[in-house]
């Protein structure tokens, strides 16, 4: 029983960053149509990221966590989940909320700070973006309890980071998870840093899907960049939860190609160099290699594909570059039901501020 539920030695592994394939005991690639289906969403999802940061640079969001390079995963999560089943994502994980359905705009509003999360997490099953580290595990649980309570065949996908797993709520939530039997499954998205923190400092263990056994679930470990072996690995852990086994720790070996955020500055905690090593194990290039080879994608291909993604980013732009109408009092007005005396005190400081604002520009003529 021990053994079941360690994770490998080393990440599994199905197409190696050359593009070409790798046998593997217990893992079978997807098909063919499936992992074209997986390229145009890298495709996108690289052109969703690029563009989302240039729309902080324009001033159109106010911040934006990139997952350039982290795409096999973000794609991964979308896809590994039937229609019934729910997503909760962390605050970088835009490109596979928008692989849920989510108009790629309406993914945007929370980081161009807004009020609201802009879009309903009914229609499309995906949770809210989460912004404190690891809060969404304990609420993934939770759901997957009450649907498994309905007798509904639901498998949620709680996605985080290798800082969440450093949280008090990530315990909390693999206990519950492993004790309930709830169909959750765990995809922690190693990225080697928590902000600055790299993950040496985070974490003695072999690896973090090592701590899945202290808890009673199976953990696995795979190579993030590997298209293929992060569907193959996902779809597995999801099946295994629908199908009444229980959940699971997925953790994918990744890297963050970009700065933590537009207010970062990795270059004070990580060498350059060692950036540029990831950029030979991409993602995008490790699969167009491998389906160019056999044959699976043209050049007329890619042209459809990219021109696709590039109308994506044009309506994202498009959508972002109107200034808000936006008014004040929606600070307040959300948070309670009832506003709490502090609430109405700030309230009115506000508006206090605002008049003398206005004041201040009409040279103190009413």
């Amino acid at each position: 029983m021990r053994d079941e539920l360690l994770p490998r030695e080393t990440p599994v592994r199905l197409i190696d960053p050359r593009g070409e394939a790798v046998d593997d005991p217990h893992y079978r690639a997807p098909d063919i149509e499936r992992l074209r289906t997986a390229y145009r969403a890298l495709v996108e999802g690289r052109r969703i990221n690029d563009q989302a940061s240039a729309l902080v640079r324009q001033g159109r969001l106010a911040v934006y966590p990139s997952s350039h390079g982290q795409e096999a995963c973000q794609v991964a999560a979308a896809l590994a989940l039937d229609e019934g089943d729910w997503l909760f994502p962390t605050y970088r994980d835009a490109v596979a909320i928008i692989g849920r359905g989510v108009a790629p705009a309406d993914a945007m509003v929370l980081l161009a700070g807004d009020w609201h999360g802009g879009y309903d997490p009914a229609e499309h099953h995906v949770a809210p973006q989460a912004t404190p580290l690891a809060t969404q595990l304990l609420h993934a649980v939770g759901f997957a309890q009450a649907a498994r309570h309905r007798g509904e065949s639901t498998v949620v996908l709680a996605l985080c980071g290798d800082g969440a797993t450093s949280e008090g709520d990530f315990h909390e939530a693999m206990n519950f998870a492993a004790v309930f039997h709830a169909p959750v499954v765990f995809f922690v998205q190693n990225n080697e840093f928590a902000i600055s923190v790299p993950l040496s400092r985070q974490s003695a263990a072999p690896s973090l899907a090592h701590k899945a056994i202290g808890y009673g679930m199976p953990g696995q470990r795979v190579d993030g960049n590997d298209m293929a072996a992060v569907l193959a690995v996902l779809g597995e852990a999801v099946e295994r939860a629908r199908s009444g086994g229980g959940p699971s720790l997925v953790e994918a070996h990744t890297y963050r190609m970009q700065a933590h955020t537009n207010a970062d500055d990795d270059s004070r905690y990580r060498e350059r160099d060692e950036v540029q090593a990831w950029i030979e194990r991409d993602p995008l290039t490790r699969l167009r290699a491998h389906l160019a080879a056999g044959g699976a994608l043209s050049d007329d291909d890619e042209q459809r594909i990219a021109a696709g993604a590039e109308s994506i980013a044009a309506e994202l732009r498009a959508a972002l570059n109107t200034d808000a109408d936006l008014d004040p009092e929606d600070l307040f007005r959300f948070v309670t039901a009832q506003p709490s005396p502090q609430l109405e005190e700030q309230w009115r400081m506000l508006q206090g501020e605002i008049e003398r604002d206005a004041l201040a520009e009409t040279g103190g003529r009413p």
